[in-house]
């Protein structure tokens, strides 16, 4: 098996990579990471600390040499070239995880957001077409955008699709671009939606996490502000948010990837309820001083505190259509038959999350 991997040194792509490693070793003839450099340190520097960090598996540790014998590391701005460094005669599997996550809702951030999720994907499509035996997009469950009642897997033909952000509507339409162009090309297609990611459940250390996002960033807001004033938090009372594990959405990823499955969400069938899950969250960061309200709170009614204005004019703007979202579930009976879910009561894998988080002070991995 030769695969392509972009975001390697992501949340989710570096968590795929390390079980790529240890669970398909065997079958692995090559995989080829698409890698950023950064400021301080380059893309094989960036592999080679993931690699070698106490967060990796013990089967990389003890394998270290022949899995970089198995490695190839293309820098970023060299990426778009696969002609210098792929096989015409082989066929690939492009595994496209890297993508930008940013929910803001404000008109200035819609090019930006759509050039990193829609423009690059076509880009990075058109340049590997030739060598493809199959296109798996790294999606997000929110793509569907406002929907509620049960949801399916088939996103495909939804064509009326309300967005809470440019993010979802930059990713559904980045689907149905490489969907339709695989179709034409005789490439298969697969598009694989994480919900929002969450520590490791199932491997070690638990509740580990390499970046701090989404509901962490609502924790981190509230600690250390138990003197700032109180705040109205505006929640819905039968509203959830779909968290899966992100050690779980990556083992979901290694086993489906050469399965004939073309669409697959990778969530909870029931999310964790909006109120019990923001209860646990302010809980574990010890901060009392708050209500929960179906209220719309905003600047037209007036804000109580400074703390609360503060509050809806940075994570509040992201974080409020999804707090206050229509009630959903979702069909996992495709996902359930590849591999079960965990076994653990969400609010309480929550609360464990941010514990831990607090633990690490928040810091995300620098790799």
């Amino acid at each position: 098996m030769h695969i392509i991997l972009t975001g390697a040194t992501g949340t989710l792509g570096s968590q795929l990579l390390f079980r790529l490693l240890e669970e398909r070793f065997n079958e692995l003839n090559c995989i080829w990471l698409l890698v950023r450099n950064k400021k301080s340190v380059n893309a094989a520097e960036r592999i080679q600390n993931m690699l070698t960090s106490a967060m990796a598996p013990k089967f990389v540790a003890q394998n270290l040499q022949a899995i970089q014998d198995k490695l190839r590391i293309i820098e970023a701005s060299e990426a778009l070239q696969p002609e210098y460094y792929l096989d015409l005669n082989q066929r690939y599997y492009m595994v496209h995880s890297a993508g930008f996550v940013n929910l803001s809702v404000n008109p200035k951030d819609e090019t930006q957001i759509f050039e990193e999720n829609l423009s690059f994907t076509k880009q990075l499509f058109n340049a590997f077409k030739p060598y493809l035996k199959k296109f798996v997009y790294i999606s997000t469950a929110f793509a569907a955008g406002k929907q509620d009642g049960v949801i399916g897997n088939d996103y495909l033909n939804n064509t009326n699709a309300e967005y809470r952000n440019y993010y979802e509507a930059s990713k559904h339409a980045a689907e149905k671009y490489v969907a339709q162009q695989c179709g034409e090309s005789g490439i298969e297609i697969q598009i694989l939606r994480p919900s929002v990611l969450g520590g490791n459940a199932l491997e070690k250390p638990r509740f580990f996490i390499s970046k701090y996002m989404v509901f962490y960033l609502f924790a981190k807001f509230f600690q250390h502000k138990t003197e700032q004033g109180s705040v109205r938090i505006q929640a819905g009372n039968d509203s959830n948010l779909n968290i899966i594990p992100t050690d779980y959405a990556a083992k979901v990823i290694c086993k489906v990837l050469d399965q004939p499955v073309e669409q697959l969400n990778i969530v909870n069938p029931i999310g964790t309820h909006i109120l019990t899950g923001i209860s646990k969250i302010l809980e574990a960061v010890n901060f009392k001083n708050y209500q929960l309200t179906q209220e719309i709170v905003d600047s037209v009614g007036g804000f109580e505190t400074t703390l609360e204005k503060f509050y809806y004019e940075t994570i509040g703007v992201h974080l409020t259509p999804y707090l206050t979202g229509k009630p959903q579930k979702w069909d996992t009976q495709l996902l359930e038959s590849i591999l079960p879910l965990p076994n653990y009561n969400p609010e309480e894998y929550l609360k464990a999350n941010i514990e831990y988080a607090i633990d690490q002070k928040f810091r995300n991995q620098r790799w």
